[in-house]
């Protein structure tokens, strides 16, 4: 068998993005009540210390 140049080799293909397989739970968009809670008081706490000046 002759190397053809113009093919990529076998590493090449193997990390090529499209060739991987796919991350168990890597696009999931789900997330738990306490991640939304802790999420919520932290924004609200920032934006809490922001508007303390404004009545």
């Amino acid at each position: 068998m002759t190397n053809n140049q113009n093919e990529p080799t076998k590493a090449e293909v193997q990390t090529t993005e499209l060739n991987k397989l796919p991350v168990p739970g890597q696009d999931d968009t789900e997330f738990s009540a306490e991640e939304a809670a802790e999420a919520f008081e932290q924004g609200q706490s920032a934006s809490g210390t922001r508007n303390t000046d404004r009545q």
